[in-house]
């Protein structure tokens, strides 16, 4: 359609150029008395047949710059451009009116040039003044309130504008993992969840694998998106924009994030790490999981069942209910057996959290002879 539009569009600049130039062209190689030839009608029409054929050689490129525009453009606020378009148009108007007397000088080229370097400079600070002065703006057009309740707007104002992170982007690992619907329910994510285009095209092609596991982990984050969508107190948008220098979906999200001021949400680890270097801010579901897990004290005693050997000689591997890994000394001896142990210790990471253990009939036998040691 839009193929069809530009191409229409250039017929009909062909017409009106054929009309009014090629009289000129007649005249030039002596046909200009010849009312056959020289005629509206036909200069028209080969005006138009001449620009059609040229719009079958452009239209495709033209296509492609529409489309590199609309990204661009879509990269900026509706307030950017609004303010903008409007600083621009009264920087033009400015420059027609300061243009008036040079348009009576008969001086060659500065009748012409000089009005049009006006318009142009005057209308390009129109634009920058509309486009740094928003919250002047805002200011200037908001209607005023009573005195009283005018100081703590203006401070609410400028702890909105200043503070707060607008847009949560979502990267494809932590929609896939699910947890971020949950989350979101409980309102404790603020702001906008920002979904890129590239991430949803990465989970189409995980939902249309040929391997079965990642076919259904793809389904599962498309259904997180649409439940997502679907709930009624969470704001979440769509980003069309891409960056086509960049192949990495990692990389993107990194950029995207620098560009719109917003704070990756991820559960990657290897992300976070990366992030972190580059000063991108993010908010990794796994150290929010950890986080409030409940913490264990050495010395506490707990019921596991050892599923499997350790990377030690004789330490048995369990876990808990949320996936907490417990390791067991000697607990190679209690394969597939539920066993009680006491806490030793337990480290904690950004990947995870590890528990480790021993059986606690050993350190009973150590605390009753230690006791009868006592007595």
């Amino acid at each position: 359609m839009q193929k069809h539009v530009i191409t229409v569009l250039m017929v009909l600049a062909g017409a009106s150029l054929g009309i009014s130039l090629l009289p000129l062209a007649w005249t030039a190689i002596g046909q200009g008395q010849n009312t056959w030839l020289n005629n509206h009608g036909i200069n028209s029409l080969l005006g138009a047949l001449i620009f059609y054929l040229f719009s079958l050689l452009v239209v495709n490129t033209i296509v492609r710059g529409l489309k590199h525009l609309e990204k661009w453009i879509s990269g900026f606020s509706l307030t950017y451009l609004l303010f903008g378009a409007i600083g621009a148009i009264l920087g033009l108007i400015i420059g027609v009116i300061v243009s008036i007397p040079f348009y009576n000088w008969k001086i060659p080229f500065v009748n012409s040039l000089v009005p049009m370097f006006l318009m142009i400079l005057l209308g390009y600070l129109g634009f920058q003044i509309g486009v740094t002065r928003i919250d002047e703006w805002k200011k200037l057009f908001t209607p005023k309130s009573k005195k009283s309740e005018q100081p703590a707007q203006q401070l609410l104002e400028r702890k909105v504008a200043d503070h707060l992170h607008q847009y949560k982007i979502l990267d494809t690992s932590v929609i896939i993992d699910g947890r971020i619907y949950d989350i979101a329910q409980t309102g404790f994510i603020e702001g906008t969840l920002l979904i890129p285009n590239f991430v949803l095209y990465e989970l189409q092609y995980i939902a249309d694998s040929g391997d079965s596991l990642k076919r259904v982990r793809g389904r599962r984050g498309l259904d997180i998106l649409n439940a997502l969508q679907k709930e009624d107190g969470i704001s979440v948008e769509m980003y069309d924009g891409d960056f086509e220098d960049i192949s990495e979906v990692d990389s993107k999200l990194l950029k995207l994030a620098k560009l719109l001021d917003g704070i990756v949400v991820t559960n990657d680890y290897n992300l976070n790490k990366v992030a972190e270097f580059q000063n991108v801010p993010v908010l990794n579901i796994n150290e929010l999981a950890n986080s409030v897990k409940p913490v264990v004290i050495p010395g506490e005693t707990m019921e596991v069942l050892i599923v499997k050997a350790g990377t030690e000689r004789q330490q048995g591997v369990a876990y808990l209910d949320d996936g907490t890994m417990v390791v067991v000394e000697e607990g190679t001896h209690y394969m597939n057996e539920r066993l009680q142990v006491v806490v030793t210790s337990a480290l904690q990471t950004a990947a995870g959290r590890m528990i480790f253990a021993k059986p606690a009939h050993s350190t009973r036998g150590i605390d009753n002879t230690d006791k009868k040691e006592t007595k």
